[in-house]
C-alpha cells in the first residue's frame, strides 16, 4: 500500500452563481497540474456555484438551478476525464442535485475517472438548511488506504474526525468555505492531534495541512498562488497510533458512554 502522497489544494475565489466561469477557472488550474505527479486534488466547498448558499438573497430554487447531477453534467465529465488522464483522485466541492433535493456535496473521483462515491455535508445550520443533510460518514478506499472527507462545519464536531479515524482513515480531505482564522488553526491542529490523522483544510483563501502530532505541515494563503502541493507521509499516522501515548488505541470506551 502506498504511504507517501502528493495532495494539491485549489485556492481560488469562485464567483457566486457563476458555474461556467468557476468551472473554467478550475480547469485552468488543472491544466497547470497536468503532468505533475498528483495523487489527490481537493477544491473548496461548493466551488462550482461559489458557495452561493451563504447569501441571504439566494433561495433554494436558485441553488437547484446551479446544482449539478454527476450522471448528466458536462462539467463533471471534464473532471472525470482529467482524473483519468492524470491518474489522480479528486474531491470536488459542489451543490449536487438528486431529483428535487439539493445537497452540499463532495464528489470523489478515482484515478480512472470513475465516481467512487459522494459525501454530503452532515451538519447543516443557518444558511446550510437550504440543503438536505447527509446521512453517512465519508470514508473511501484508495490505493493509499482509507481516507475521509468532511465539509466545512463538519470539522467542528470532534466525532466526525474521530469516527473516520476509527474507520481507518489516515488523512481527511476538508473542502470548506467558512472561517480560516486563528481559532480554526487551533481546531484543525487539535482534531489532527486527538485522532492521529492528517487533515487537508481547503479554503478559497487558505491551504492548510495539519498532522497527527498536532503539527502544521503546510499553511499558504491566497496571496501565494492558485494552488498548493503538499507531500504527506501517511506512515506518520501509523507511527502516532502505535506510539506510547496513542489516543485511538488507549481510549476508555468502557467509561465514556458516548
Amino acid at each position: 500500500m502506498k504511504h507517501e502522497i502528493h495532495v494539491a489544494q485549489i485556492r481560488l475565489e469562485p464567483r457566486k452563481g457563476e458555474v461556467r466561469w468557476n468551472a473554467d477557472q478550475l480547469m485552468g488550474v488543472l491544466a497547470q497540474l497536468a503532468g505533475q505527479d498528483m495523487d489527490v486534488v481537493v477544491t473548496p466547498e461548493c466551488f462550482l456555484d461559489g458557495y452561493a448558499a451563504n447569501q441571504a438573497s439566494v433561495t433554494r430554487a436558485d441553488l437547484l438551478g446551479w446544482a449539478v447531477d454527476p450522471a448528466t453534467s458536462v462539467l463533471t465529465r471534464h473532471i472525470s476525464a482529467w482524473c483519468a488522464a492524470s491518474r489522480a483522485w479528486m474531491v470536488l466541492g459542489c451543490t449536487r442535485r438528486e431529483g428535487e433535493q439539493i445537497f452540499n456535496s463532495a464528489l470523489v473521483y478515482d484515478r480512472a475517472g470513475r465516481l467512487a462515491g459522494v459525501y454530503d455535508k452532515l451538519h447543516c445550520q443557518t444558511h446550510d438548511q437550504k440543503f438536505t443533510r447527509g446521512g453517512k460518514l465519508g470514508v473511501f478506499e484508495a490505493d493509499f488506504g482509507p481516507f475521509g472527507v468532511m465539509i466545512c462545519a463538519d470539522r467542528r464536531w470532534p466525532e466526525t474526525v474521530r469516527a473516520m479515524a476509527k474507520a481507518g482513515a489516515r488523512v481527511i480531505f476538508n473542502p470548506t468555505y467558512g472561517m480560516h482564522d486563528d481559532l480554526n488553526l487551533a481546531m484543525m491542529r487539535t482534531r489532527s492531534f486527538e485522532s492521529e490523522v492528517f487533515i487537508a483544510f481547503t479554503h478559497p483563501r487558505q491551504s492548510l495541512v495539519t498532522g497527527p502530532r498536532g503539527e502544521v505541515i503546510h499553511d499558504t494563503t491566497s496571496s501565494q498562488g492558485d494552488y498548493s502541493v503538499t507531500t504527506i507521509d501517511l506512515a506518520e499516522a501509523d507511527r502516532a497510533r502505535q506510539g506510547p501515548m496513542a489516543h485511538l488505541r488507549d481510549r476508555r470506551t468502557d467509561l465514556y458512554g458516548v
